[in-house]
């Protein structure tokens, strides 16, 4: 096999499957020329909310606006202090930089690479008003217990949701809630590569209160709830029409792209189980997995030499990030020298996501599963 056989996600397959759908949705689209704000967005919207379960979503241009959106719609002000985890996208740090705010990190745990919680309580200062809890690579964070800091403290709480849509967490009472839905906005991305995207960019919040979604409907619309009448300060930031009619398809496939990526990590998991140097993602016991990414830890091993060895056997990878956010240069200060995080830093050197999506069949599964296992009996580990 090639890197030509194997890719990290295959959404030309995974369009084919679905290709009369797909092209009847969008000449629909073509056929009515409403390219902004179709009916297709309203629909999408709907059914959005009803798979959450919630009362209403609102769909912008990405997920990166999604944030910012709904940062701008709890009307922080500039200074105030959002929480977030140092080992994430940048994307979750950018927009409260971009609104003036001010990002203030703290580590995450080192098997299920979500915020540590127990950390968050001393972070906690006059100035914190939000909490932005990612559920990262596929499973949630500790849902409850943000809950229950963000109540006791009276701050907001955002998901960001973008990569583990379709997932859930179960709070000790039994009761099972979808990620995004736990906080005040549950934030979406519909970029190609994830669980639910589209075919550009496109983005959503999800609420349960009606006053909040009503607030950020106007944020992402300039301000304005009637045309020319600005009432408060907004952005640009709309699904196009085609995208909503993409994800109106893609929607009713999302838990079936789950289940598929579930039994590609199970073949993964049952393979790749008690090998040396190497461990498995771990699943936290109260939430599901939907497995945006399916990520190793190399602690034992050269992590680039890893890399280059699956390369020359034709198995592309990827680093989910090599660089934590506080160490970034647009976001060092004194508060979060290098050191002050150390799983953070830690899993920036040793993490590697290996391919994971719905069309990778068994025999493409095997020869990732056989390099892999090659490569660490050829790897010379690195002592101690």
């Amino acid at each position: 096999m090639t890197m030509q056989t194997i890719q990290m996600i295959d959404l030309q397959n995974q369009y084919f499957r679905i290709k009369d759908e797909i092209d009847d949705a969008i000449h629909e689209v073509l056929n009515s020329a409403k390219f902004i704000k179709g009916a297709q967005v309203a629909e999408f919207e709907a059914a959005l909310a009803r798979y959450h379960e919630v009362e209403t979503a609102v769909s912008c241009g990405n997920g990166t606006d999604a944030l910012q959106i709904a940062l701008m719609t709890l009307d922080l002000k500039p200074g105030d202090e959002v929480i977030l985890p140092a080992y994430t996208y940048v994307a979750t740090a950018e927009v409260i930089a971009l609104l003036k705010l001010k990002p203030v990190f703290v580590d995450v745990d080192y098997d299920t690479f979500n915020i540590d919680v127990a950390q968050i309580p001393e972070k906690i200062s006059p100035k914190t008003k939000a909490i932005i809890g990612v559920n990262l690579f596929g499973q949630c964070a500790e849902l409850e217990l943000l809950k229950e800091i963000s109540q006791h403290y009276d701050i907001h709480l955002i998901e960001d949701n973008a990569q583990s849509i379709g997932g859930s967490f179960r709070f000790r009472s039994g009761t099972e809630f979808k990620a995004g839905t736990v906080g005040d906005i549950g934030c979406l991305s519909f970029f190609p590569s994830k669980n639910l995207g589209c075919f550009g960019d496109g983005g959503a919040m999800i609420f349960k209160d009606p006053r909040l979604a009503e607030r950020a409907r106007m944020i992402a619309n300039h301000g304005q709830k009637v045309k020319y009448h600005h009432d408060i300060i907004g952005c640009n930031s709309r699904l196009d029409t085609i995208q909503a009619a993409v994800l109106n398809v893609k929607l009713k496939y999302l838990d079936q792209y789950n289940q598929k990526r579930k039994e590609v990590v199970s073949s993964y998991n049952q393979n790749l189980k008690g090998l040396e140097g190497i461990i498995l993602p771990v699943a936290h016991p109260r939430s599901t997995h939907v497995y945006n990414q399916y990520t190793l830890k190399l602690p034992n091993f050269d992590r680039d030499q890893f890399r280059t060895s699956l390369k020359e056997k034709g198995v592309p990878s990827m680093v989910y990030y090599p660089i934590p956010l506080h160490l970034q240069k647009a976001y060092q200060d004194s508060e979060h020298p290098e050191g002050s995080l150390p799983v953070s830093e830690r899993l920036s050197k040793e993490v590697l996501s290996l391919p994971l999506h719905t069309e990778l069949n068994q025999e493409k599964q095997d020869f990732i599963i056989q390099s892999v296992k090659t490569t660490i009996e050829e790897m010379v580990k690195v002592p101690g």
